[in-house]
């Protein structure tokens, strides 16, 4: 059908991303253990496997002379991680037990928390949902905590990588055996300029995929040794702002509601947070899940139209956006019935978002994150000790049943079927969800069948959003700079779409984009899609509504601080 997303997925294949080895064997880089992207779980992961490897010495001489690396596409670790954190410390309690609270990357315990449903005019409040309590839980900037995890990291020999693109999986007789690095130094044209430098290969005798939401070689493994669960994984779009302001906020909030239209026809489902960042600074963002209907919708627009509300008004009264204050990024929310099936396969596993470990009802997903690399390093250093090959057919499995064995597991079985029912609409959603939660997930029970985002069918509505001022209501191109990115302007299209799509595709990736990536454009008597490559945020959204996002020149991105 003309207006279904997936009807218009570009000429690709995922073993375009899967290789044997291209580099003479002389020529490789040799690492022990070789986490893809510095995020909460590689660096996680990496942490405990050099903790391991120090109380383990025969770790280090099984794992050759650079025991662990991590590479990663952003300038620097945390350059590319977004979130509205909340985080449960369970994790950087396991990793750093001696370590004073005082001293987390954090602004602090959550001091209160409102939960509110809005209308245009009024927030009305409402019962802390039980998945939704955050007693105990400290608020964070991602970016931060990756910057944090990756000096400890160091402390400990990790070797980091950065602006280090993971291009192809490298993949022999049956076993991933490393990863290939992007080129850099190519023209628009994919053609070597004076500063070209060849990717290169990196052997490893374990690949642990941290990449986050909509990971690269993720995507190339699950589809190369076939994956996938019943239900397909769907994602939402967030898009957020850090504010200075003169009062502080005393309380983290959450609303649902408006400006999110509540017919199943929209099949709009999600929210807003609010979260105070120390003294002087806030937080606030807006959530949509990527199955909506409407191609006039606009996740960054509709947080513009947000801040209009009186209650963020007043929150933000007299306040600036900071210069590196806004940023987009997708999230995995299939849940439970959408993790891969097994979550290793010879030589490799699969972490954080990269396996699609988060909580929605919750709203969590970081310390999942990091305790699931924390559970691979331990798998790893197991497997190595009693004398295994990774890279042999369920070396590996010992990291799947820890998963099962652990919180991971169990949480994200109990609200199995949560967001899947939120696709009947919002009050019946909210009914059969409120019943999930009483009965841990029993009833209604079974498994609740889920439709790819980009199956969805579009139809042209007409989103009204406030003209921007930029100074309160922003515009993407602003917010695009407010980002830090600063990609080359004449690097390779790193964006696989089809050009040639029917008007309300075309306008559901316009509008869809946070960073005015796209645009229609009129020539030879045809219109087209052209993309801006130089603006991309790499938040992923295209990925799950029809295109797909690869990776741009290492180093090419947002560069986030506060995020």
């Amino acid at each position: 059908m003309e207006n279904i997303p997936a009807n218009f997925r570009p000429d690709l294949s995922n073993e375009e991303f899967v290789s044997g080895f291209t580099d003479p064997a002389d020529e490789r880089i040799e690492v022990g253990v070789l986490f893809v992207g510095a995020g909460p779980a590689s660096l996680a992961g990496a942490i405990r496997l050099a903790q391991l490897m120090a109380e383990q010495p025969q770790l280090q001489e099984k794992l050759g002379e650079i025991p662990i690396a991590i590479v990663e596409k952003g300038k620097y670790p945390g350059a590319h991680l977004l979130s509205g954190a909340v985080i449960n410390p369970v994790a950087l309690r396991k990793l750093f037990p001696n370590l004073p609270e005082s001293e987390w990357p954090v602004y602090g315990p959550v001091p209160g928390e409102r939960v509110y449903f809005m209308t245009e005019k009024s927030a009305f409040p409402m019962p802390t949902p039980p998945t939704m309590k955050n007693e105990g839980n400290y608020v964070a900037s991602l970016s931060r905590v990756g910057k944090w995890l990756a000096e400890k990291a160091e402390e400990l020999g990790v070797m980091l990588l950065n602006e280090t693109t993971a291009y192809r999986l490298i993949v022999e007789n049956g076993a991933v055996r490393g990863i290939r690095t992007g080129d850099k130094g190519l023209d628009r044209d994919g053609k070597p300029m004076p500063n070209y430098e060849p990717g290169v290969d990196i052997q490893a005798q374990v690949v642990v995929l941290g990449e986050g939401t909509q990971g690269h070689l993720s995507q190339a493994l699950v589809d190369h040794f076939s994956l996938q669960r019943e239900n397909p994984q769907i994602y939402s779009l967030g898009v957020k702002e850090v504010w200075q302001v003169p009062k502080p906020l005393k309380q983290v909030i959450h609303t649902m509601g408006w400006p999110l239209r509540l017919g199943k026809q929209y099949r709009e489902f999600g929210g807003s947070f609010i979260y105070p960042m120390g003294e002087d600074k806030v937080t606030v963002g807006f959530v949509v899940g990527l199955d909506y209907a409407d191609a006039s919708l606009s996740v960054h627009d509709l947080l513009q139209l947000f801040k209009t509300h009186p209650l963020v008004r007043e929150i933000l009264d007299g306040g600036q956006r900071l210069e590196q204050g806004w940023g987009a990024k997708t999230i995995p929310e299939g849940g439970f019935y959408s993790l891969p099936r097994p979550l290793h396969v010879p030589g490799a596993l699969l972490i954080g978002d990269s396996a699609g470990f988060v909580n929605v009802p919750a709203l969590k997903g970081v310390h999942y994150a990091m305790w699931s690399g924390i559970l691979a390093a331990e798998a790893i250093a197991d497997v190595l000790a009693a004398g295994k090959d990774p890279a042999q057919e369920n070396a590996l499995a010992p990291y799947d049943q820890a998963v099962r064995n652990s919180f991971i597991w169990s949480d994200l079985y109990r609200v199995r079927n949560m967001r899947q029912a939120f696709q009947k609409g919002f009050f019946v959603g909210s009914f059969l969800a409120g019943l999930m939660t009483l009965s841990g997930g029993a009833f209604p029970g079974g498994r609740w069948p889920i439709h790819a985002d980009a199956d969805t069918p579009m139809f042209f509505g007409n989103r009204q959003y406030p003209k921007p001022d930029n100074q309160y209501i922003f515009d993407k191109l602003s917010s695009v700079y407010a980002s830090g990115n600063r990609s080359r302007d004449n690097q390779p299209d790193h964006l696989r779409i089809r050009h040639e799509v029917p008007e309300v595709i075309g306008e559901t990736w316009i509008n869809m984009c946070p960073a005015q990536v796209y645009e229609w454009k009129q020539e030879g008597g045809k219109k087209y899609i052209l993309t801006n490559p130089t603006n991309c945020v790499q938040c992923g959204a295209i990925t799950a509504k029809g295109g797909r996002l690869t990776p741009p020149e290492g180093g090419s991105g947002p560069e986030y601080t506060e995020t």
